[in-house]
């Protein structure tokens, strides 16, 4: 079974909405990086030094090809990510190996079957 990374910067507001969203098209799961921070196009507002942007979670899913961008567009959807500037952003990425799957190979066979 093939791979992709889906890495998702999103305001910690929406974390839980995208989670959700990304299971129901198809995740089975994400690893969470907490209080992430980054920068757009322009810098941040800052109060006497400090940032008073909001902060930031990192999504990272590991979800079978086929699924991976029917899962992007609903993350992209539900974080807003594209109708309003600054609340988010996730790409894909090819992933060659991936060894510690082995249990979820098999929900997400039967969830690719589904799909297809």
């Amino acid at each position: 079974m093939r791979f992709k990374l889906i890495v998702t910067f999103v305001e910690d507001r929406h974390t839980e909405n995208v989670m959700q969203a990304a299971r129901d098209a198809g995740a089975t799961g994400a690893t969470i990086l907490n209080n992430a921070r980054g920068e757009g196009v322009t810098k941040g507002k800052t109060f006497l030094g400090l940032t008073l942007e909001s902060q930031r979670d990192v999504l990272l899913f590991l979800v079978a090809e086929h699924l991976s961008r029917h899962i992007l567009e609903c993350i992209a959807d539900v974080g807003e990510f594209d109708a309003t500037p600054g609340t988010g952003i996730a790409v894909q990425l090819d992933v060659e190996d991936a060894v510690g799957v082995a249990h979820q190979i098999e929900t997400l066979t039967h969830v690719v079957e589904q799909q297809i």
